[in-house]
């Protein structure tokens, strides 16, 4: 989605308030996570001292154990062996078509200027954006 930016000086000034707000929250979302896994931590350090619950984790490992076996041995099984791989193929499929979706969806709402599609069915549907930060790989910096 390509869009020019706003170049008035009480435009930047909006920028700078947001881009601070930006950075705000991403601090409190990195705090938070801090102390949720220093909590889950905890959590996990008073189970692990406990015998009984360890007995049934254990139970459970092996019944996990167990039906990974069996479950593998089922899907050795030519037919469905056969539906596994045609699983994973309609898989990528939908995954390649949602992506075209998305790009013809993003070119209707730069040209249309609506963010809501009528379906075949007569239903309206809305666009949604979703955006998120992700760190950027060495190779880019």
């Amino acid at each position: 989605m390509d869009t020019e930016p706003i170049k008035t000086d009480d435009s930047v000034d909006v920028l700078k308030n947001l881009e601070s707000l930006i950075k705000s929250a991403l601090s409190g979302v990195d705090k938070k996570k801090a102390e949720l896994k220093k909590l889950q931590e905890m959590v996990t350090d008073f189970l692990s001292q406990d015998e009984t619950y360890q007995a049934h984790e254990q139970a459970a490992k092996e019944a996990s154990r167990v039906k990974n076996a069996t479950k593998s041995q089922l899907l050795k099984q030519p037919s469905v062996a056969a539906n596994v791989v045609k699983a994973k193929e309609l898989k990528g499929e939908v995954k390649e078509q949602q992506n075209e979706l998305s790009d013809y969806l993003r070119e209707y709402h730069r040209m249309s200027g609506s963010n809501e599609i009528e379906d075949d069915n007569g239903d309206v549907q809305e666009i949604v954006y979703v955006a998120k930060l992700v760190k950027r790989s060495a190779k880019f910096k």
